[in-house]
């Protein structure tokens, strides 16, 4: 390179350095705004860290979610715990969790009790939140506070906050209370400053995928969820099924209503985002109204009759034939996804109903297929495909579902590294020896971070590509992949067995072997190796994911590799609790370090309030640092030192003339 060409890439560098403190002046127009915005960060570095909330698997369970979220894993209660100590009995105490969770419902069930002095036990609980409330907040600078305020409270809060203990100003704090109640203004206050609480508990929640399926309130969720401020979500499984249903994928729409109907959760579909199903049932009605259909009854009867039980296993084996098929004609489109084994219609001998499988013959528990063409197994008939069409537009169309599922993509990746930790839901590929498996997906070889780096990228391609439509359908069949495929690091095993479990009686072929990744996650060595690989080198990093249930029961425990690897799995899911013996864990990351907490089953929002009946919890510390955590040591941290760095610089800039002070 000449001496011309080097001047010239330094030209250019100082003229963009230029530029970019320009763009900084506008904001910080003089040294004096520039020092004082140092001053200021150099100051929230050295606040405590905020703390962190993980959860995943939620699986529809709203009611448990929702209280989760409300309790912060068990976080509020412990602060009620601090500030009062000895101050309040265990009943008070409770008592007052429970107001603050539920302060509207709780304030309305204790009048309508006839609480002797109402107005009495309202100044004593506002005391006692702007209590915990000033611990909460203890975290965050004044102007951080101030933004979660609501308008009509936030100075008489804000006063309240910065209360001194002692001073000449108590008689004005107690006429603030006192007017407050006696304009009948109590209880709404009460609501309010219960709501900053809870905002404050917890500054980052992260969910670790899996928000849909089995439960009966997903769409809930994600209300809920659109309402928190600072949020990241890994994907599940479960989610880029229906990010890709509502793409308008036919064989995703299929999986869908097939788990929908299978664990007979309609109230998602039918009431929450108000998809029509009405084609189906009475397709199923037509076309299955002499099979029993027994293998596909609902595995929870809710309040269905008999009539209506029948009509959902009806339905449930329409759909499930239609996924089949379309599956069928996917993995014959697509041959680098290696999923020939996965087509079985045309291996059916339908003169004895029996299949042959891995070189073995296998009795099918079925002979009513009233839908396939035997001489071309996997078309559809021209009624499925107006059937499916339908459907697909229900999906494609439904303004609620669309919404929520681009939030999903606005606050949603594959996998984050956040502060030290690598999130994702499922795995990583590894070959068995546990190096990171080179998987050729389209003709592109990639492993580790680059593979989920590109099933990221053409997850949003297959959502919202509008010109090239061959990419499009690529990006939609990947995310169909990313949920059943054997290389999927959202769903980790060999094969989805859906089609064996249905059809053959025999349980050996039932199996679905879990990739390398969940045999080899005890391993200290390879999940550094896999930590290393997505840029965290820190010795104190690791993996939080979910995904696989943590069997409780059978003394599998969530903490492995040496405290490298957490999975928090354990079965927020009703369906799961059987088998793993708790309702749940979540994490909890403060700045006095790491702890898990695992919960038993969630009564009801009723017996909640009514009882004052929260969420047991059994807290285990995981990690507790000897010095605490300050905003410097974490990524935003990071960011504010870079922002000092810049305004420094500016403050040079202006000092040696090259920027005017004002743009004068």
């Amino acid at each position: 390179m000449n001496d011309n060409i080097v001047n010239q890439e330094i030209h250019n560098l100082r003229e963009l350095a230029i530029r970019h403190m320009k763009n900084l002046s506008k904001q910080y127009p003089s040294i004096q705004d520039a020092t004082t915005e140092i001053i200021n960060l150099e100051a929230i570095l050295n606040l405590p860290k905020g703390t962190e909330h993980f959860l995943s698997d939620i699986h529809g369970e709203h009611e448990a979610f929702l209280h989760v979220l409300k309790n912060a894993s068990g976080v509020i209660r412990r602060k009620i715990n601090d500030v009062f100590q000895e101050e309040l009995n265990e009943k008070e105490k409770k008592l007052l969790a429970t107001i603050i969770y539920y302060p509207r419902e709780k304030l309305k069930l204790i009048k309508k009790e006839g609480y002797k002095n109402f107005q009495l036990f309202q100044k004593d609980i506002i005391y006692q939140l702007i209590k915990v409330c000033r611990a909460v907040s203890a975290k965050y600078t004044r102007l951080k506070v101030r933004e979660v305020l609501p308008k009509n409270y936030a100075y008489i809060i804000e006063e309240l906050l910065n209360k001194q203990e002692i001073g000449h100003k108590e008689l004005y704090y107690q006429k603030i209370i006192e007017s407050i109640i006696l304009l009948n203004r109590g209880e709404d206050f009460i609501t309010n400053i219960s709501r900053v609480i809870k905002r404050l508990a917890v500054k980052r929640l992260h969910i670790i995928g899996d928000i849909y399926d089995r439960g009966p309130g997903a769409e809930i969720i994600m209300d809920r969820l659109m309402l928190h401020q600072f949020l990241d979500i890994q994907w599940g499984n479960h989610d880029i099924l229906w990010m890709s249903a509502a793409s308008g994928h036919k064989a995703s729409i299929a999986n869908v209503l097939r788990i929908s109907l299978r664990y007979a959760n309609l109230k998602t579909l039918e009431n929450g985002y108000g998809i029509n199903l009405m084609p189906l049932s009475t397709f199923a009605n037509k076309y299955y109204k002499n099979d029993e259909c027994k293998n596909f009854y609902p595995k929870s009867k809710h309040d269905y009759d008999d009539d209506e039980l029948q009509l959902i296993a009806r339905m449930h084996k329409t759909i499930s034939i239609i996924q089949f098929k379309l599956e069928s004609q996917i993995i014959k489109k697509r041959p680098s996804f290696n999923m020939n084994a996965r087509i079985l219609l045309d291996k059916i001998n339908y003169s004895n109903y029996s299949i042959k499988i891995n070189k073995e013959n296998f009795k099918l528990n079925s002979t009513s297929f009233p839908t396939i063409d035997q001489s071309n197994p996997i078309k559809l008939s021209k009624a499925e495909t107006i059937l499916i069409n339908k459907l697909a537009l229900s999906f494609q169309t439904n303004e609620k579902l669309q919404k929520h599922i681009k939030y999903l993509y606005s606050k949603g990746s594959v996998y984050l590294t956040h502060n030290n930790n690598l999130l994702f839901h499922g795995e990583i590929p590894l070959n068995k020896d546990g190096s990171l498996k080179e998987v050729n997906i389209s003709n592109v070889k990639l492993k580790g971070k680059e593979l989920l780096n590109y099933f990221d990228k053409m997850a949003r391609i297959g959502f919202f590509e509008r010109e090239n439509i061959k990419n499009k359908e690529l990006g939609m069949d990947l995310m169909w992949y990313l949920w059943c495929g054997k290389d999927s690091p959202l769903f980790g095993k060999n094969k989805m067995a859906t089609f064996e479990r249905y059809f053959i009686d025999d349980k050996k072929i039932h199996k679905e072997g879990k990739n390398p990744y969940f045999n080899l996650r005890e391993n200290e060595q390879i999940i550094d190796k896999i930590l290393k690989e997505f840029g965290l080198n820190d010795k104190n990093s690791r993996i939080i994911n979910g995904h696989v249930p943590v069997k409780v029961k059978k003394g599998e425990h969530p903490v492995k590799a040496n405290n490298r690897l957490v999975v928090i799995d354990g079965g927020f899911s009703k369906a799961y609790q059987d088998v793993t013996g708790i309702a749940g864990y979540t994490l909890i990351y403060n700045s006095w370090g790491l702890l898990l907490a695992s919960h038993e089953p969630f009564t009801s929002v009723k017996d909640a309030i009514k009882n004052e009946t929260d969420i047991r919890s059994s807290m285990v510390l995981l990690d507790k640092v000897k010095e605490r955590t300050r905003i410097k040591d974490t990524d935003q941290g990071k960011e504010i030192m870079t922002q000092i760095h810049d305004l420094k610089k500016l403050v040079k800039f202006y000092q040696n003339g090259i920027i005017r002070e004002f743009g004068e």
